[in-house]
């Protein structure tokens, strides 16, 4: 039986991972920042699908948290098989903004604690000889809007370089990079996306599945559904002008809607 930790667990992706794995009958270590919710999503998930759950009430943000995470990851005790890096949040905040606090927040989730976690589960799985490391990261690294597209970009290079680094091992590292997803992502962000065309947005369990599948095939790069394959294919073959011209187009078009 596998055991699948998974980062902000409890929501939106997170939650549908959860899901995923639950239904095939994976044990899971669910973390999260609020207690309440944590308890609920694993007391719902045991309830459910009959598996064993645990928590662990962890802010990304703080480093002591993230080593007691990575601490999870390499232990030998329950060992976790599958790490889902996936907590995160829109980082919204102008590069020119002298306030650089919603970007620290930025790096220490999204980055340095993605940086900690893979390579915690790097060193625990290919001691072992098996797991598989799925970093969430977005579309969006394709385009140049923010600081958000700066951070999803690190995120899919650094999962595809863990990837090499672990060949041989027995660990896969894929990097799950999804379009607009219907979560409660956007609205805690306050991005309404009534701009964006309905066709363009994923259900989160039509994503995990399509993910699963690639991590089941092997591939280092995920793009759910046929509509975003085409969407990046052309994004990564577009010149860097024109890609900057249409950032500059959602990113007004996103303003308009605050």
């Amino acid at each position: 039986m596998h055991r699948a930790l998974i980062t902000g667990g409890t929501a939106g992706i997170g939650a549908a991972f959860a899901r995923a794995f639950a239904g095939r009958g994976s044990a899971l270590v669910l973390v999260a920042r609020d207690p309440d919710r944590l308890e609920e999503s694993a007391a719902q998930l045991r309830r459910e699908h009959g598996v064993d759950v645990e928590t662990i009430v962890a802010d990304l943000a703080d480093r002591d948290a993230q080593q007691r995470v990575a601490d999870r990851l390499e232990s030998d005790t329950d060992p976790v098989d599958v790490l889902v890096n996936n907590a995160g949040f829109s980082v919204r905040a102008g590069l020119l903004d002298e306030d650089l606090t919603p970007h620290d927040l930025g790096f220490e989730v999204m980055i340095r604690a993605v940086l900690k976690l893979g390579g915690a589960a790097g060193r625990g799985m290919s001691r072992r000889g098996r797991g598989w490391i799925i970093n969430v990261g977005s579309v969006s690294a394709l385009v140049t809007q923010n600081n958000y597209s700066a951070i999803k970009a690190w995120v899919g290079n650094y999962s595809e370089s863990l990837g090499v680094q672990l060949a041989g091992t027995g660990v896969q590292v894929t990097a799950l990079m999804p379009g607009w997803v219907r979560t409660e992502f956007h609205s805690r962000a306050g991005i309404k996306g009534s701009s964006i065309p309905g066709v363009l947005w994923l259900d989160a369990d039509r994503l995990v599945e399509d993910c699963l599948r690639d991590v089941a095939r092997g591939r280092p790069v995920s793009v759910p559904s046929k509509r975003w394959k085409l969407i990046s294919a052309v994004l990564r073959t577009t010149p860097r002008g024109l890609v900057a011209r249409l950032s500059a187009l959602l990113s007004h078009r996103r303003n308009r809607e605050k």
